[in-house]
């Protein structure tokens, strides 16, 4: 694998969350909703919400040994912070021993490990990642390991961790580092998402998409407007 060169911060990450079964106050709540006139209505249950990155945490156990999760509904909650909350999994046991973790995307040439490590506990597989032949290293600012196939990682210490009723936590972590693989990088030495290809996961039909086409600029485009 390529050197990873260092970088300063980017965007960040997620909470996984299982389909559970509807409480009485969800269906009272949909019950009591208004239709939307002219449209399809669908209450409140499982709201199609649009990029859901998939996002990869490692985290290290007590005797050093990797885990990697899939995860998603999460996001960037300052300019170098990270939040997302979880339900009980080896992640958040690893997140209150180590109080570390690192996060990488999924892309399309990982599809399939990556889905791998959201379908496969590391209570139940604690071997998970040297079944995929993926490998990690330590990283050289967190107590977490960086897997290096994984092309774009963001280093972070745990900042806050707020356990919540089902075993679970909320966390907020800050990014220390993070780095990226010489392929992914354009010609001024950012990130290229085309070069990438992270995936994205579609709610509504259960399916990964690829991200990486550029429609317009940021904070240019709409000045047709002004």
């Amino acid at each position: 694998m390529k050197t990873l060169i260092p970088a300063v911060c980017l965007l960040l990450v997620l909470t996984a969350c299982g389909d559970g079964a509807q409480t009485k106050e969800n269906m009272q709540n949909q019950e009591q909703v208004k239709e939307v006139s002219g449209r399809k209505n669908f209450g409140s249950q499982h709201p199609v919400i649009t990029p859901l990155p998939c996002i990869m945490i490692a985290t290290w156990d007590e005797r050093q040994v990797p885990d990697v999760m899939m995860a998603a509904w999460g996001g960037q909650c300052d300019y170098n912070k990270i939040c997302f909350e979880l339900s009980a999994h080896k992640t958040t046991d690893n997140l209150r021993l180590k109080k570390a973790f690192t996060v990488s995307f999924a892309t399309a040439d990982d599809v399939a490990e990556s889905d791998y490590f959201g379908i496969v506990s590391g209570n139940k597989v604690p071997d998970k990642v040297a079944r995929t032949g993926f490998t990690a290293v330590p990283s050289p600012n967190v107590d977490a390991p960086i897997i290096e196939q994984y092309k774009l990682t963001l280093e972070c210490r745990v900042v806050e961790m707020e356990d919540n009723e089902d075993g679970g936590a909320r966390v907020v972590g800050e990014v220390v580092n993070w780095s990226a693989d010489e392929s992914i990088l354009n010609a001024q030495g950012k990130v290229d998402l085309a070069k990438l290809r992270p995936i994205v996961y579609d709610s509504s039909t259960n399916a990964y998409r690829v991200v990486g086409d550029s429609v317009g600029q940021a904070w240019n485009t709409g000045n047709k407007y002004k």
